[in-house]
Formats: structure tokens, sequence, C-alpha cells
């Protein structure tokens, strides 16, 4: 499945992030289709990204070899009721980017015997900077695995995990993971400004510190606690500032909050699957 051809159906923002980066990574436009239903905005992705387009899903399913769910979780059920009989005619590679369905309800829905890979990618990917893990169920083909994973690499990383359960940890890490960060950007904008700083000034001191410490993180050969130790001399200025972050339990504040993004993804795919 080299040059797999793959059709995106409901095709919004996240989705149209990853058409863009398969086509920066060199993806032949043609071999995209992306459907919704206001024509309106798939003019403009036809126009934007010269890819194919079309209204038609039960069509697309029919001609594409990989097929990404990218509607609202909510919608799922009526988008797998309209292909559910083409799918099984077809067998195409099935990939779902929605939140808090699980592979066994969305094969279910789309009439048993599918190959599936359920991912969760996160915001970044917007600016090509996304992290997503992957789950596949046992129908998925090596090959298959491969296309998902490119699919995914064109707009960040893309790691597997062996369990679909871990899927809900990735939710608690990376896929609400960029809001635990941009609370943590507008809390140390205020917290400059409360310390004499204009608005413009923090703000722009506290983005690049945020960048600049994830791409010294990601580049390093040592992992983030010895960079920690590292910029945090004895006696100094950020002991202090350290100091006052574990006094306040950040460790396990940091913890529970992961675990409750983990645990509402478990309920919901439990409320979705009714």
């Amino acid at each position: 499945m080299q040059n797999a051809t793959m059709a995106f159906l409901g095709t919004g923002n996240m989705c149209g992030s990853i058409i863009g980066g398969l086509i920066a990574e060199g993806y032949n436009p043609a071999d995209i289709t992306a459907t919704r239903r206001s024509e309106e905005r798939l003019q403009a992705l036809k126009d934007e990204l010269g890819i194919q387009t079309s209204t038609d899903n039960i069509a697309a399913v029919a001609n594409h070899d990989v097929i990404i769910l990218g509607v609202k979780p909510q919608m799922m059920k009526e988008l797998c009721d309209q292909i559910k009989d083409q799918v099984q005619i077809s067998k195409p590679l099935v990939i779902s980017v929605a939140a808090g369905l699980t592979a066994e309800t969305l094969e279910r829905w789309l009439g048993g015997n599918v190959a599936l890979v359920r991912t969760m990618p996160n915001t970044p990917s917007l600016v090509r900077c996304g992290a997503a893990g992957l789950y596949a169920n046992a129908a998925v083909s090596q090959e298959q695995k491969a296309v998902a994973e490119k699919m995914l690499q064109a707009v960040g990383i893309a790691l597997w995990v062996d369990e679909e359960a871990q899927i809900e940890a990735v939710t608690g890490v990376s896929g609400s993971g960029p809001a635990y960060f941009f609370l943590m950007m507008e809390a140390m904008q205020k917290a400059g400004e409360d310390v004499g700083l204009s608005p413009e000034v923090s703000r722009q001191l506290t983005l690049q510190t945020a960048l600049g410490a994830a791409r010294m993180a990601s580049e390093s050969d040592v992992d983030a606690a010895e960079l920690r130790r590292r910029v945090t001399s004895p006696g100094g200025t950020t002991e202090q500032a350290i100091k006052t972050f574990n006094e306040g339990g950040i460790h396990d504040l940091f913890a529970k909050a992961v675990k409750a993004s983990s645990d509402r993804g478990k309920e919901l795919s439990k409320l979705l699957d009714q």
C-alpha cells in the first residue's frame, strides 16, 4: 500500500492539517479525496491543496484504499451506518481520529471484520508538531500499519501502543497535554506581570522560554530531570522557584490531572457506545 489512495470523511481542521502535511511530504494530491457537507469548504480545500473533493461518502469508500473517519464522535454512528455496506464490500483500512470511540465499537458499527486503526493526534498537528498514539486491531497488516504511521508522521511523531486501553493514557498525556502547557504559559505570563513586566514583554519571554526548553529537551541526549538539575544551581534563584513548585505538590498535581483526563476518556467511550 505504498501508494495507497486516501479518503478523509469529514474534513475539519485536524484532517485538513494531515492532508497538508502529506502533500508537503510529497504525497500526490490526486490520490487524496476529502468529503464534508459544506461544498464551500470543500472548494476551499480543493483550491488550496489541489486534492479531490466529494459530498458522497459511499463513493469515497468504494474508490480508496484507506478511509479516515474524521467526523465528531457524536456524528460517527450516523456516518458508519451510511458507509458500512460499502466498507464490507471494499475492505479498506479504516483509521479513526475521533476521541472516545473504541476500535470494538467502530468495528461493530461498520459491520465487523474491519482492519481498523484508532489514533489520538493532538492540536499541534495543525503546525506539524503533533504527537499521536496509534492502536491497530488484529485485522491490520504490517503494510497497513506502515501506511497509518506514515500518515501521522506527516504532522509530527506517531507512536504505537500495544493495548487499546493505553490510548486513553495517550489522551491524558499528549491529547489533552497542549492545554496543560498553555495553562502554564498563562500562569507564567501573569506571574511575570505581577513582578513588574509589561504584558507583552512577559508574554514574549514566556513563549520563547517554553519553545527553547522544549527544543532543548527534544534534542538532548539526557532526560528532562537532568536538564532541570543542570539549570538549578545550589542556593540560586531557580532552586528557590523549584522548591516552591515541589512544596505545592506539582508532581502529584500532574499525576492527578493526567489520570482525570484518562479516566474521562474511558467514561466517554462508554457513553458514546450507548
